[in-house]
């Protein structure tokens, strides 16, 4: 590779020193190094390499409105700007059209494509036309155990039924008797996977309830109905941090005293958990799965590097409790958490 001019060199180390800050768990310096890396993470900057402008295109099963993919996309912005890439990103719920939306990345001969696997048989096709017309693949956050068979280079994201198991683990820590596992979008692999993982490890009783997660308003009084019926329920679950606070609402609407869990974290949750009105919450790392994804991209591009060893690469899960909430906060404020 071509020497780097001392300005891109400089513009490098503050985008490493982002995400460098992005991935502390603990800090000494607390919220000035987070303010600090705030004011940073706001600059443009410039690519830090010369290799050719390539166009990585990240296709997801997101549906509208759903904050955890912002936090993706942030991360992985950020390592395009890094990287020199063009990245473009597209999303659709429904699996016929994210696989549609995947052909649509083929046409235009991206050089990359990144893309979720929440329903992997509906896109079990798209993914092997891709890898057809040479364009890579690498999957995120759901569909670990079918990447490596669909002819991905890499899974980055958590395994969700070991985090899953987390959540069973910690509620049985807390001395949960009955729980409700919420699952937002069915279908979905990846949520059965993680309800499932709970009860495999929880050591009380755990019960699926499904809703549509699109609507909210439905979502609450369906949770309300819940708790209103049975006030044994001592624990809800739900697998995103957009419906945590749904599930608050819920609570406080039946008059219980369950206590309210999630999946990912964002600001809201964060400061749930700094209040109390959230017991934990179990992170996977959004920001990472994106800027990893887009930067394992460039590097197999450029230097024919994967990472893995046809494993996943695991971001997840971590435990969130009230004791960590105030650091990450102020990660979170600035999308990144």
């Amino acid at each position: 590779m071509a020497r780097v001019g001392t300005g891109v060199r400089a513009v490098g180390a503050v985008l490493a020193a982002v995400l460098g800050a992005s991935l502390v768990g603990c800090s000494s310096t607390g919220g000035k190094r987070a303010e600090d890396a705030r004011k940073a993470s706001q600059a443009q900057g410039k690519a830090a390499v010369n290799t050719p402008r390539w166009t990585v295109a990240m296709i997801t099963h997101s549906g509208d409105g759903d904050t955890f993919w912002d936090i993706v996309q942030n991360g992985a912005k950020q390592a395009a700007v890094k990287d020199n890439i063009n990245f473009l990103y597209s999303h659709d719920d429904e699996a016929q059209q994210q696989a549609q939306l995947v052909d649509a990345a083929i046409d235009k001969k991206v050089d990359g494509i990144i893309v979720t696997l929440a329903k992997p048989d509906a896109m079990k096709a798209a993914v092997a036309r891709a890898k057809k017309a040479g364009i890579p693949v690498i999957t995120v956050n759901s569909g670990s155990e079918e990447s490596k068979e669909f002819g991905a280079l890499a899974h980055i994201g958590q395994d969700e039924t070991i985090a899953g198991e987390a959540v069973g683990e910690e509620l049985t820590k807390r001395g949960k008797k009955k729980t409700l596992c919420i699952l937002h979008e069915q279908g979905n692999v990846g949520h059965e996977q993680r309800c499932d993982g709970a009860k495999s490890t929880f050591k009380g009783k755990m019960q699926n309830l499904y809703v549509t997660g699109t609507n909210m308003p439905d979502v609450q009084s369906a949770i309300e109905a819940k708790l209103q019926a049975d006030k044994d329920i001592d624990a809800v679950v739900t697998l995103g941090a957009p419906f945590a606070d749904t599930a608050v609402k819920a609570k406080e609407g039946a008059d219980s005293k369950a206590e309210i869990d999630t999946f990912d974290l964002n600001e809201k949750v964060a400061a749930g958990l700094k209040s109390g009105a959230l017991g934990f919450a179990v992170d996977q790392q959004p920001y990472l799965q994106g800027y990893e994804a887009v930067d394992l991209l460039w590097l197999y591009k450029y230097n024919a590097d994967v990472l893995g060893g046809g494993k996943p690469v695991l971001t997840g899960p971590q435990i969130i409790t009230k004791d960590q909430a105030a650091e990450l906060e102020d990660y979170a404020k600035r999308g990144t958490r």
